[in-house]
């Protein structure tokens, strides 16, 4: 008979569950927690003592752009000068770049997500089938899960083409509605629904889009929407889709946004890094930016990183039957400061 012996260690502090933070702490063996939330204080000295909560979910990435970011380049501040395609300068630098040094871009993204106690991360994917490709490959040796996003590689609506992306991938995300025909964008997405996949795109980033076209596209997810009116915000509340935002990207662009509105409105959020070419992917430095403006309380931010994503893009990381998921980090009370992640 063999005995198999469990070398427990703890967290203490306060435990983030679905229904708010728990005093209390966690026992674990291999970065897993085993008995979830106890009441009281640890048998022996924790590993570590702060805000515990289940790894993040960083909710809007595009990290093909990454190696842009090792070139310290100075880039435009002008959302229509640096991202908009096809012309804007990162699609053209893209376009430059040789494959090696997209990958490696990507794998130091990476590694900086999984350092910071981010376990998934939900990617827009430009060029096509083969920005599908490039992402998969660059993921081969790490330990993070991703929800792929793909995009056709012209801003067509091509039925093979759509078909050989949403097999490679979890859904389409979309530039933004300026971008497109409308009967190509409105193909795209009808097409999306049948296959039963995710379909996002960018909306109201810059100006105030249609809120009607917008809608008829029957997203799952939209990005920014900081241009958008109360009004869009509450349609958009109603309709129950969730709005990702990247507040370190707008401060990047000097984008005015509509933050008080959307807290005000109280439409689901969740929060994301933008693009890899002007910030690391930490999403916990978005919850920092966040709680500076003095908009939205702590325990909230930090629910919008993790309960809230995982439940918008059906992620079923959780232990069942408990809130947390089976690992975690350790955030320093007042400055949000990474104190451990469980591996």
């Amino acid at each position: 008979m063999f005995l198999t012996l469990v070398h427990m260690k703890y967290v203490q502090g306060e435990i983030l569950t679905k229904d708010g933070f728990i005093t209390g702490y966690l026992d674990f063996d291999k970065g897993r927690v085993l008995e979830g939330v106890r009441k009281g204080t640890p048998p022996e000295k924790p590993v570590a003592k702060g805000l515990i909560l289940p790894t993040c979910i960083n909710a809007h990435t595009h990290l093909g752009d990454s190696f842009i970011r090792f070139k310290h380049l100075e880039l435009p501040c002008n959302v229509k000068d640096l991202v908009a395609p096809p012309a804007g300068l990162k699609h053209r630098l893209l376009k430059e770049a040789s494959e090696q040094e997209i990958l490696e871009g990507i794998r130091m993204s990476l590694g900086e997500m999984t350092a910071s106690g981010t376990s998934c991360f939900c990617d827009f994917r430009e060029s096509g089938l083969i920005g599908i490709f490039q992402l998969k490959k660059a993921m081969k040796y790490c330990d993070i899960d991703s929800v792929v996003l793909s995009r056709p590689s012209q801003m067509i609506y091509e039925k093979e083409e759509l078909d050989k992306l949403l097999q490679n991938s979890d859904g389409i995300g979309l530039s933004s509605i300026s971008d497109w025909e409308p009967s190509e964008i409105e193909k795209i997405a009808k097409h999306v629904r049948k296959k039963k996949k995710l379909f996002a795109l960018h909306a109201s980033e810059v100006v105030c889009e249609d809120i009607d076209q917008i809608l008829d596209l029957h997203p799952n997810l939209l990005v920014h929407m900081i241009a958008a009116t109360k009004a869009d915000l509450d349609r958009v509340n109603d309709a129950n889709i969730p709005i990702v935002v990247c507040p370190r990207s707008y401060m990047f662009f000097h984008l005015k946004n509509n933050l008080k509105l959307m807290k005000k409105t109280g439409v689901p959020l969740l929060l994301g890094t933008d693009n890899a070419m002007i910030n690391t992917p930490d999403v916990i430095q978005e919850v920092q930016a966040l709680f500076k403006t003095g908009l939205f309380a702590l325990e909230e931010l930090l629910t919008n990183v993790t309960y809230t994503p995982r439940k918008a893009l059906n992620l079923d990381d959780c232990i069942q039957g408990r809130d947390l998921s089976e690992k975690f980090i350790v955030l320093e009370r007042d400055s949000l400061k990474l104190l451990y992640v469980s591996k």
